[in-house]
């Protein structure tokens, strides 16, 4: 019998009031909005539909409000899965940031008294390994930076290729294999 390349699916958690202002939401422990809570329902019918091995969350409450809303059981929380640790620029808008920092990126600066882009990336690479370790289907409910970061170190590209990959909120990607090597299936797309 042939082996089965892991895959692995990809929630960013519904709308919160500062990601629709675009304030860096790292630590800050936010509600969904309303529309996030409905969005965040809208994924059940398509998660409902796939068989997954295990479902790993972000512990904080807007991933597992989604996680919850979106119907899925026997959610393991997992502490990698957390946000980018904005530090200095937790809350503020990176148009607010490049008033003072005009060419400042997180993807290669990281963020002041908050986590570098290597600290991130040995983050996800941590929960990707654990992913193709045990095999099979598996989800991850989390954040959009933490889930960029996560798909372009899955594809084995360094982190900041990260920009170039815009994840909306309530947003299904799935990652898996092409013929031994790891791929993009599917990106930032509406249950």
């Amino acid at each position: 019998m042939e082996d089965v390349a892991p895959e692995v699916w990809l929630v960013r958690h519904g709308e919160t009031v500062w990601s629709r202002s675009g304030q860096h939401t790292g630590v800050t422990d936010l509600a969904l909005t309303p529309t996030g809570e409905q969005k965040a329902r809208a994924l059940a019918p398509l998660l409902a539909s796939v068989d997954f091995d295990r479902v790993l969350s972000s512990p904080l409450q807007r991933a597992r409000r989604t996680a919850e809303l979106a119907g899925l059981a026997a959610v393991e929380l997992c502490d990698e899965l957390v946000e980018w640790r904005y530090g200095d620029y937790e809350g503020v808008t990176t148009v607010d940031i490049r008033k003072t920092r005009p060419s400042w990126s997180v993807w290669s600066d990281g963020a002041p008294n908050g986590e570098s882009p290597e600290e991130v990336s040995a983050r996800v690479d941590a929960v990707i390994e654990r992913c193709r370790t045990t095999g099979g289907r598996t989800l991850l409910v989390a954040h959009g930076h933490v889930l960029r970061s996560l798909a372009v170190r899955w594809i084995e590209q360094p982190i900041a290729l990260g920009a170039r990959l815009p994840l909306e909120t309530a947003r299904v990607s799935v990652m898996g294999y092409d013929r031994g090597v790891p791929t993009l299936e599917r990106w930032n797309s509406e249950a």
